[in-house]
């Protein structure tokens, strides 16, 4: 396992951790527990104005990585780090294909109240563009 790949599994296992009362033991890294993370970050936004700034790092981290250890757990791939964007990034269908996923970003737009910025959405488009790729495609979820 990689380094990056096994920092973003323990960061995944310590969001179920965390949220495991709130969530009703519902995060059992599949699509559908995306609908608790989805939950629990509209409620943290009601209160995103009262929080310091590395508290809101640090639950973007952990859901954001809960949703690339969703997507580790449903397709092969490997997390590779996007410079640009300064986070992880989970990447499917290589060599023949490329279906990439970054999630911290919708994370902290959730987090901020952004309900565009459904992560339920946000991810069934992920899935199904790696299911039905082709050789060749190329496409980025940001």
């Amino acid at each position: 396992m990689s380094e990056l790949k096994e920092q973003v599994m323990e960061k995944a296992a310590l969001a179920v951790e965390q949220f495991q009362e709130r969530s009703v033991s519902a995060l059992d890294y599949s699509e559908a527990s995306l609908t608790a993370i989805e939950d629990m970050l509209d409620e943290a936004s009601d209160f995103i104005d009262e929080l310091p700034e590395e508290q809101i790092n640090a639950l973007t981290n952990l859901a954001g990585s809960y949703v690339l250890a969703v997507a580790a757990n449903e397709f092969e791939g490997q997390f590779y780090w996007h410079e640009q964007q300064d986070q992880p990034v989970f990447v499917v269908g290589e060599p023949e294909f490329n279906v990439a996923i970054i999630t911290f970003n919708k994370v902290r737009g959730r987090l901020n109240g952004d309900t565009a910025d459904n992560l339920p959405f946000f991810y069934k488009g992920f899935a199904e563009r790696a299911r039905q790729a082709k050789s060749g495609d190329s496409a980025l979820y940001v």
